[in-house]
């Protein structure tokens, strides 16, 4: 028997995957993660939390399937993006916790550079819009605000990286710095045409170039795990961000093809090959996972909060004991009763860029409940995933493309069958959820599977990817316009200037 594990590094907690050949979960690990909120709009993690409890899952992980890690053939990474930890060379200890990538303090040096007349040129380079979302300006912040990190930087005598870069470093004790172009191109420091380090961005955010990690594509030979940590040594094979480990664990191999992932954010990525494009809608463009040195793109959406709206209707408003009991609160009621939730609770995202719009409930009334609520909180998931695909539909038809045909969805929240069929109902086309969900996790083991000869080439992939369930729409498409409508006017409220 073949096993792969994947180590899925994401926002709200660390998890490990032992998959078959085959492609099948056959153990899998999960602890959460701590989120710090030191001021309002500020998110941060202890990087030396996230690496305990990413290795405490691996080693239970292989405990549960059964195996040791001699059997192991190769370790893929994957990971939440754009969040940045900047660590001591010599020590490996973090200089701060690592801000994550939903942390907004880095707003003011996005308004620099876009007074400065920047964005035009990072958006042609990168693909990706100024934004405190990226990782590059997170770096900055750390740089200038931690006491001497700026000077230390300088000397060579500090490290930065996204969290797979963190955890390459933790699992080769030190051997290895690096990344993959995945991660690489969610720093805004980063050419997605050429694959390197752009020196002109370095200069613009007063980035030392000594403190980048070597980028590699994703599939590739990154080092090996020290045998001390698992029991054996194992060739780190894979490494991907979340949302393109995601796009390749969905078999989203061709142009046009689009998956959403519903996880603490939701995140819409469409295969548009070795073509890079601009969007017109508010998308960015990115690099996908690459099997090879040639630059392959992606149009992205990214909803900041999306299953985090359940998590606050547990812990915020306590209306909920646990989230698995949100779709029997939510289907108590026939719909929404005319409330709408909009959870920008640090902002909107991708198609909007509204990074001062803040949360509102619409639409209330004194027969309003808790469960009117909860469905809306629910529906707004798909809404905000809906507006996405809508306008990915307009870049693609005017790049002489087709609009969107289907959307295959995974994470956490796929599970939710009143969710799905509320999505199907928006978008107007079918909503597929795969056989096994973790394709964020398999997406990772897959790349590792390539670079180690476990898989022969993509279409084999492709072969494995099966369908669990299809959502098909069942609302008049001028009904689904309507409720459309409706929830631009609620997000319209969010950023209408209020004259106190």
């Amino acid at each position: 028997m073949t096993y792969l594990l994947a180590l899925d590094q994401g926002t709200s907690s660390s998890r490990s995957i032992v998959f078959n050949g085959q492609g099948q979960v056959v153990a899998q690990a999960q602890r959460e993660l701590t989120q710090h909120y030191p001021q309002p709009g500020w998110v941060e993690h202890d990087p030396l939390e996230i690496w305990r409890t990413q290795l405490a899952t691996a080693r239970e992980a292989l405990t549960k399937a059964g195996i040791t890690a001699r059997e192991v053939r190769a370790l893929g990474i994957t990971n939440q993006r754009e969040t940045t930890v900047v660590w001591h060379r010599t020590t490996g200890l973090p200089i701060h916790n690592a801000i994550v990538w939903q942390d907004r303090r880095a707003e003011p040096t996005c308004v620099a550079l876009r007074e400065r007349g920047l964005a035009a040129s990072i958006q042609a380079k990168t693909g990706l819009l100024v934004d405190a979302y990226f990782s590059g300006t997170k770096l900055k912040w750390m740089l200038d605000q931690v006491p001497g990190a700026r000077q230390q930087a300088e000397n060579g005598e500090l490290a930065f990286g996204t969290i797979d870069s963190w955890l390459i470093w933790q699992l080769t004790h030190g051997a290895v710095h690096a990344t993959d172009v995945s991660n690489a191109a969610r720093t805004m420091l980063f050419n997605v045409h050429s694959n390197q380090w752009d020196d002109e961005l370095l200069q613009a955010l007063d980035i030392p170039a000594n403190l980048l990690p070597g980028v590699k594509p994703s599939s590739a030979l990154y080092g090996e795990v020290s045998a001390d940590l698992l029991g054996a040594a194992i060739p780190i094979g894979g490494v991907a961000g979340d949302q393109q480990s995601a796009l390749f664990g969905q078999a989203c191999f061709a142009p046009g093809m689009v998956k959403n992932t519903y996880g603490t954010g939701c995140f819409m990525l469409m295969h548009t090959g070795h073509r890079f494009q601009t969007s017109a809608n508010g998308l960015i463009t990115t690099s996908a996972a690459q099997t090879t040195t040639q630059p392959e793109f992606a149009m992205e959406g990214s909803v900041f909060v999306g299953g985090a709206v359940v998590q606050w209707l547990r812990d915020g408003l306590k209306a909920i004991p646990s989230s698995a009991e949100v779709q029997a609160l939510a289907e108590s009621v026939p719909d929404a009763g005319g409330v709408m939730v909009v959870p920008a609770f640090t902002g909107l995202g991708a198609p909007y860029w509204k990074p001062e719009a803040r949360g509102s409930i619409t639409g209330l009334s004194r027969g309003s409940t808790l469960a009117h609520i909860a469905r809306a909180a629910l529906e707004s998931i798909a809404f905000q995933s809906a507006a996405l695909l809508q306008a990915m539909s307009r870049d693609a038809v005017a790049a002489g493309g087709t609009a969107v045909k289907e959307l295959r969805v995974d994470g956490g929240a796929c599970v939710n069958d009143l969710l799905m069929q509320f999505q199907a109902d928006l978008l107007g086309i079918p909503v597929v959820r795969p056989a096994v969900i973790e394709t964020t996790a398999l997406g990772a083991a897959y790349l590792a599977g390539l670079t180690t000869g476990v898989y022969r080439s993509t279409e084999e992939l492709g072969s494995l990817w099966q369908v669990e369930r299809r959502f098909e729409p069942t609302v008049a498409a001028h009904r689904a316009a309507e409720l459309m409508a409706r929830w631009e006017h609620a997000v319209r409220q969010t950023v209408l200037p209020i004259n106190l």
